[in-house]
């Protein structure tokens, strides 16, 4: 049972309620999965931008400024690195935002990436869990996300 092996792997928080949720996306929502974000879809990259670095567990970030983007429904974030360069990112939506964090999350193997479950409940269902994890519910097809091959990315220098 899922709720079994995620409370193995340390995962899981707070009490079942009486009916168990039986998905990942159900547990997400019910608040039930350490590292679990349930984000409203009108919500913009730059106001789940700290919740978001906090969950993955990356160092050092830090959001300067924030633009409309060229492209329709961009946003446009400047955002100091932990070796404190500057870096302009154009991302389209949260998902966009989650890409860039996950590329940097190779650089910084503690992090935790974030796998994006999908839409419940007109939230957009993130798990940030650390790489074994998201690796074992791979490997036993527990954990099915939109940006799977990101998550499962070895980090910098174990490729």
């Amino acid at each position: 049972m899922l709720e079994t092996r995620l409370k193995a792997l340390g995962q899981l928080k707070g009490r079942a309620a009486k009916k168990k949720p039986r998905t990942l996306l159900k547990l997400c929502d019910a608040g039930r999965l350490r590292g679990g974000l349930s984000v409203a879809l009108d919500v913009t990259p730059d106001e789940v931008f700290s919740p978001l670095i906090h969950a993955m567990e990356l160092a050092g970030l830090r959001l300067l400024d924030v633009r409309v983007g060229l492209e329709p429904g961009a946003t446009r974030l400047d955002v100091r690195l932990h070796d404190g360069s500057v870096e302009k990112w154009e991302v389209l939506g949260v998902e966009g935002l989650v890409h860039n964090l996950n590329d940097l999350c190779r650089l910084q193997p503690e992090a935790c990436p974030c796998a994006v479950l999908g839409e419940w409940e007109d939230m957009l269902q993130l798990w940030c869990a650390p790489r074994d994890v998201l690796a074992a519910g791979a490997a036993e097809r527990w954990l099915t996300a939109r940006n799977l091959a990101a998550v499962l990315a070895a980090p910098a220098g174990f490729d």
